[in-house]
This record gives C-alpha cells, structure tokens and sequence, in this order.
C-alpha cells in the first residue's frame, strides 16, 4: 500500500526541521497539547553536527515546508547545554509552524553576546515576564518557569503556556516511549500519525488520514555524513484501527518479495504473516465488516507488491498452491505460454484486492503467472513477461546495491518491508504527498540513494526502522572514494589524525577546530564526542595505556596546560597541570622498555619537566633546564640496549642525553636546524640544516654531513632504511626522484602499514593528494584532487586504507583505498 510506505521519507521529513535534547519527564509536561511532533535531544553538540553534516538532509534544507521551519529554529542557533531538552512542533494556522523549547535554566543556556544586529526587552502577560529577543530579524520568546527555561518563536504559544498555570497531563503513552528511550542516541522524534499528520504533509485526500499507521512512533535518531537511520517502535492499542494491528498475533517471516522482483524495480513492499487465518479476522476488525474467512488463501503467509515503471504487480507466495491453482485455472479466460511460463487470462479481476484490502487497493488482477510457490498477478501482461524474463536469467531486485545496503541495516525477517530507490519515491510523492513537497522532491536528484522502512510486529507493537542512505558500491580494486565529508562549526585548527579505540580496535579521528574544540569522530563520520579546550592542541596527540590494562589515553599539550584525556573525553586526573606564561612544544612520550611506564616530557623554553605515570616530576632526570630555548618535542630512540633522548636547541645545539639527563654523545658542531625533525636513520641521528646539508652522528659520536642542495624550506622524513626529501616539486624516496608538477609542497610522510611503506606528500597550492611506494611508484588512481594529506592507517585489517584529510573547505574529508 503506497501510504505506508511514506514512512521512509520520515527522516527527511522530520529531521531536517530540528535543532535540539537531553532531561527528565517534567519537561514534557511543560508542552501544550497536540504538538505535531516531540523531539527529544540528549546531545545537542552531536545532534547538531549530524544534522549539519548529513548530505541528504542538506539537500532538502531548501523544501518549502521544511525551510519554513527550519528558518525560524535558526533562532536556537546561540543554544548551548549538555543536559537534555524538549522540542515541540505546533501548527498555528495552516501549514505554518512554530517551535517551543524546555531546557533546564543553566548558565551560558542561551549567550547571544556575539550578535551585532539585536534587540531585547521585557513584555509581561497575565503577571509573567517573558524575555523577547530579536536576532538579525528572527524572533525568540523566552519565559522562566521554575527551574526550567522555555523558548518559542511564537508569542501566542507563550501565552497558551502562562494561561494554564498547571503543568499539562502528559500522554502515558508519550511518557511511557520518552522514558524508555536511547540515552546513547543524539535525538528522539516522537509522532502520532493518528492525531498529528500535517507534519506529514499528505495529501488531503489521502488514505492515511482515515486509517493511520499507528498511533504513537517512537525513533531514536542517527545520522552519519551519508545515511540517516531511525530506530524505534509503533504504538497501537488493541481498541485502534491502526495499520499495524492487521498484524497482531502473527509473526514475522523472511520476506521473499525481492527475489522474485526485477532488478530495475523501483521499489518492493512485502508483508508477512505466520497465519492467514488471524491475518483475515484482524483484516475484518480493521474494515470494520463481517465476512466469512474461507480457506482459498489459507497457505499464503506473504503479500508483496513490486513496482515497475509506475506499474505493479503483485506477489502472492505461498506455502502449497495446489488449491489455489486450481481456483484460478477455473477462472481463466485464457492462457499463453512465456518462456515456459503459464501466463492465465482471468475473469475475477477484484480477486486479489478483495481477499488482501488494505495491502492491496485499486488492483484489477487481470493476468497471473506462477513462479516456483509463489503467484505473481498484474494488471498489464508486459509486466508479468518482465518478471518471469528476469526471474529466468536470475536478475533479480535482491541483488541490487541499493537493496543490498538497506538490507544490511534491516531485521532478516519483517512484517513488512519496503525498500525503494529514488524513482520509487517520487511516485509515491506525487500519489500521497502535497503538490508541493512532491514537486521539491522531483526537483532533487536521489538516484544515488535508497529508501528503506521495516516493521518487525511484537506484542502489541511494531519494532521500526527507517532508513535513507547512499547507496554503498561494490568497489573496485585499487579504487579511491570519498567515505565521508564532515564540516565541524568553525574551521580546522589542528591537521586530524587516526588514534586507536581500544574497544573496537578500529581507528577514529581526533581534530580541533578554531574554537579550541576537541572532536572525536567515528570512521563513518559520527561525532563520538566534543570537548572546549583552552588553548590550541600543539603538535600529535599521543595514546598511551596508564593503567597497563589495554585503555588507551589520549596525551597532549596546549600552549599552557598538558592534559590526558579518557575513552570519553574526560580529564584523567591529575594529569591537568597548568603552566604560567604558556608557550609550550609538543608533548614527547618516552617508553623505555615497552613497559608502559611512561616519562611524559613537556617543555617550555628552556625549562624540561618529566612526569611518570602519576603525573609526578622524575627526580632522577637531572636535564631540567636547557642552556636555551628547547625546539619541537624532544625525540627517544633505542640503538640496542641503550636509550638516547634528543634535544635540539635554538643555539644550533643537539643535545643527545642518557636517560636520566647527563650527555651521552656530545656534538661540538653547530646546525642551522631546518624545519624538519631529528630522525634515526640507519641507527644514526639524522637532522638537516637550512641549507641543504643531511647531518648524521652515529652512536660514538662521529659526525658526516652530506649536501643534498637543497632549499631552505625543504621537506624531510626518515625511517630506519628510508630516506624521503621533497625540494621543491622534486620527491626523492631511497635515491628515486619523481618530479611533480609545479606547485607548494608539504613536508613528505612515511607510513608504514601491512609491511609496506607508503610515502605521502601533499601539493598545498593545488590542492593535490600524492601517494607512492617505497620504490617511488605512484599507488593507482593518485593524485586526488581538492584535499590536503593528513594521515593514514589500515582499515578494519581488511586491506584496506583510510586517508584522512582536509578539504579547499578546511573540511575533514575520509577517503577508503581499496
């Protein structure tokens, strides 16, 4: 049945229109009743930044009736808590909404300080004070009631709210979904389409208003830069009529409507049932009539509707079809053979909708074919020959992308399922939706992505999932795709790189943005967690085990604090040291012996501080102050049994130093260090000056210097075997040069993943990604354009890459090589 399968479309409906959650039930009871949906919001941060960097919600941002809402939402943009909020829809006049907002009263709840263009005042009704904000032209009202805060873009709803002086009644049903859902979710949408379906935005005339799906739908929202997903559950009390009580008393089964359906479908709707029998008398309860059940469709246990160029047909399977062959073969008016095939000519058209109403509606089953256990019918005999052509040469509708990647987010067995790709779902808009939003629907191109819904029927509910994605491809050898794009609230500040959750095993991102906030991000772009720092992050992140029990910590400094952050970006005390005058390196870890006893080193100037693992000074490192300043992070090597700690200074001086601070190798020669680090190469310290000149020293202390002639602002990277300069466009991996094309280049990077080397480098002007081999070949499909190297790790140990870096946008961009 087509209305039901609107219910896809629920996450661009719905969630693009909302900004907002996270707190207790007396929230709700603050809202007026019949809102046209509850958002519930307990990440605000994470909800946000799905919302921003979902690309499908970004393209129907511009739909007349969401834009309507979303323009005046704009206003909770200056909104910022970590507690959980409520936001509710009202129509107020047709087709126009306005939005109210509960949060708990916090400091720093709503701060428009950095707006220029603003107004505020004081308006009283009825005794009470609500604060009227105007920001650049949008109109926010906020009221005070107890300890809660509630904010509208409408003043009529505010008086609605003074005038009831008691808390409102909640739905127990509402009240019951709320507080049974995901805390570990960044949102909730809560709807009930037997009350509230403007927000729907069905056509006036469509089935759906008579009969709903269900009443309340509760939907724990997640989003990633390419896929919406809402999971959850539908209401409907036995006394309803609801849609999903033609189900109840039956279970689900797998749904075999995609195997028999062409591959070029547009879409495929299956219901299930264990029992006919139940099936019919929920079917006489729902059409509120009186009929006989007779035992024709007694072993059929699913209905499935395939959607072909705007036609349907419709699939009966069964689990014995002796007795209903035969009751066709007596109602045909004739028959032709199709490949093989039996196609009947009937003389009962009404058949199918009559014994299947409401699954079925406005169905003449003109023709019928019979493929394995399954009865296939259809209005135009096209159709059929379509199906059995497709079935013969097994191209089927299960086999393609866009169904193989709902499939994977779907239960295996289902009430009812449906998936389409986006020419399905412009036909259903244009059959239920208004004119207008069928018209921005067909106005936007969806051909990369597919549709999903899935009803799973329990005990008096329906397990739901809903689901919108871009269709994931089948990929290629060595092939170079973008996995995700994700835009952070303000710029980039710190180059991303990969660190290791030690629950998973699997990478995730760690970047910084301009407004000194930390994102940790999930390798299919879902914002882990954010947290305000101070101060800009200085140099890499390190990870390290403190505890010697396989969690790992993210360590670091600002430019005045060193911190260590936990698996939840919590401080892990007491390392949280400030440090007066700030201005310090990068944060070095040193691991002597594997051991996990770490000495964290943080400089300052000349000063050096080494920690252990309680955030306490080493007293045995004697090296607690340099002659001057201290350059970079200090740098540890191990050449045998022996550990030598690295220092350079701004007075050209290498200090090379025992562990506990005394000179191990003195070096009397000074270096105009280069804007490279200190590398061990070939177990010699290896450091260029700003002219050009490799400087080595080896463990006796023997100094070589070799000219490579090279510009002052050249790049440099070592491994232990591998040597990488990049002079100008000129790259020189082992010896091998390659010559670039013309533009800035970044230093080189070498990484060294499944026991190869990869050597990356990064044309700045251009905007180039190039990525080799050890042997100076270029790895297939390199260069990329439009981004900027940042790091590089495997993927999941299953041979493949993960590129992580920023775009022309200063944007985080994930790439997978395959």
């Amino acid at each position: 049945m087509r209305s039901k399968a609107l219910f896809c479309l629920l996450p661009i409906l719905i969630a693009s229109c909302t900004k907002e959650i996270k707190t207790k039930d007396s929230l709700l009871a603050h809202l007026p009743p019949n809102p046209a949906l509850v958002l519930k919001i307990t990440n605000l941060t994470n909800f946000k930044s799905e919302l921003k960097n979902n690309s499908i919600l970004k393209s129907v941002e511009s739909f007349s009736h969401i834009k309507q809402v979303s323009d005046k939402i704009q206003g909770l943009e200056y909104l910022t808590t970590d507690k959980t909020c409520v936001l509710a829809l009202y129509e107020v006049g047709k087709d126009n909404y306005d939005y109210i907002l509960v949060a708990k009263n916090s400091s720093g709840l709503f701060n428009v300080d950095s707006v220029a263009n603003k107004t505020v005042e004081t308006l009283t009704y009825e005794g009470s004070h609500v604060t009227k904000y105007e920001l650049d032209g949008l109109e926010v009202f906020s009221l005070q009631k107890n300890k809660d805060i509630l904010m509208s873009s409408s003043m009529m709803l505010m008086e609605n709210i003074i005038r009831v002086s008691e808390n409102t009644p909640v739905d127990p049903t509402l009240k019951k979904l709320y507080e049974a859902s995901s805390l570990d979710k960044s949102a909730t949408i809560f709807i009930n389409p037997s009350v509230n379906t403007s927000v729907l935005s069905l056509k006036e005339s469509s089935t759906t208003l008579e009969n709903p799906f269900s009443s309340w739908v509760s939907l724990d929202f997640t989003a990633n830069s390419d896929e919406i997903n809402l999971n959850g559950v539908a209401m409907a009390p036995d006394s309803t009529k609801n849609f999903i009580n033609l189900f109840k008393g039956t279970s689900p089964l797998a749904n075999k409507t995609p195997s028999y359906t062409p591959l070029t479908a547009q879409a495929i709707l299956s219901y299930t049932f264990d029992d006919y029998q139940v099936f019919a008398k929920n079917q006489n309860t729902y059409l509120d009539r009186v009929k006989k059940n007779d035992s024709l469709f007694n072993t059929i246990e699913e209905v499935g509707l395939m959607y072909l160029n705007n036609e349907r047909a419709v699939l009966l399977k069964s689990f014995g079809t002796e007795s209903l062959y035969d009751y066709l073969d007596s109602k045909k008016s004739a028959s032709e053979n199709y490949q093989g095939s039996e196609i009947l000519v009937l003389d009962e058209t009404n058949l199918v909708e009559d014994g299947f109403t409401p699954l079925v509606k406005d169905f003449d089953s003109n023709y019928c074919t019979i493929i394995e256990n399954s009865f296939i019918f259809s209005e135009e005999k096209e159709v059929l020959q379509t199906v059995i052509s497709n079935h013969k040469s097994s191209s089927s509708f299960d086999d393609d992308e866009g169904f193989q990647t709902a499939k994977a987010s779907m239960a295996n067995e289902s009430s009812m399922l449906f998936v389409s790709n986006a020419s399905g779902i412009g036909f259903f808009a244009e059959h239920e939706l208004s004119p207008e939003v069928f018209e921005d629907i067909k106005d936007n191109d969806f051909k990369e992505h597919v549709f999903a819904s899935q009803m799973v029927m329990d005990h008096g509910f329906g397990h739901f999932n809903v689901l919108a994605s871009k269709i994931k491809k089948n990929q290629e050898k060595n092939t170079v795709s973008p996995l995700f794009t994700l835009e952070l609230n303000t710029d980039l500040a710190t180059e991303p790189q990969f660190v290791k959750n030690h629950r998973t095993k699997q990478q995730e991102i760690v970047v910084q943005d301009q407004n000194n906030v930390l994102y940790l991000i999930s390798t299919d772009g879902k914002v882990l967690w954010t947290k305000q720092l101070d101060g800009r992050i200085q140099g890499e992140i390190q990870q390290v085990d403190i505890y010697k029990n396989g969690k790992l910590q993210l360590a670091f400094t600002t430019n005045d604090q060193f911190l260590v952050l936990d698996r939840n970006g919590d401080v892990v005390p007491p390392f949280n040291i400030d440090y007066e005058g700030g201005n310090l390196n990068p944060l070095a870890v040193f691991d002597y012996d594997g051991s996990r006893n770490y000495r964290f080193v943080v400089t300052q100037g000349r000063k050096v501080y080494m920690y252990n693992n309680q955030a306490e000074i080493v007293r045995g490192f004697t090296f607690s102050e340099a002659p001057s300043n201290i350059l970079g992070a200090p740098k540890h090597f191990r050449v045998g049994n022996k550990d030598y700690l690295v220092f350079k200074q701004d007075n050209s001086t290498l200090r090379i130093l025992h562990r506990v601070g005394s000179d191990r190798i003195k070096v009397p020669e000074k270096i105009d260090f280069s804007n490279n680090e200190v590398f061990l190469y070939k177990n010699k310290f290896s450091v260029t000056n700003k002219t050009g000149v490799l400087h080595q020293i080896d463990t006796n202390g023997k100094l070589t210097a070799t000219n490579f002639n090279l510009n002052p602002d050249h790049g440099f990277y070592a491994t232990s075997n591998t040597l990488v300069f990049m002079d100008d466009n000129v790259l020189s991996i082992k010896g091998r040069k390659v010559e670039l094309e013309l533009g800035v280049y970044s230093k080189p990077k070498i990484f060294y993943i499944y026991d190869k080397i990869y050597v990356g480098v990064t044309d700045i002007q251009n905007h180039q990604i190039y990525l080799f081999d050890s042997q100076a070949k270029p790895i297939p499909n390199f260069p990329i354009f439009g981004s900027s190297l940042i790091d590089l790790t495997d993927m999941d140990n299953d041979k493949k890459l993960e590129l992580v870096a920023k775009d022309q946008d200063n944007s985080l961009i994930v790439y997978t090589i395959n």
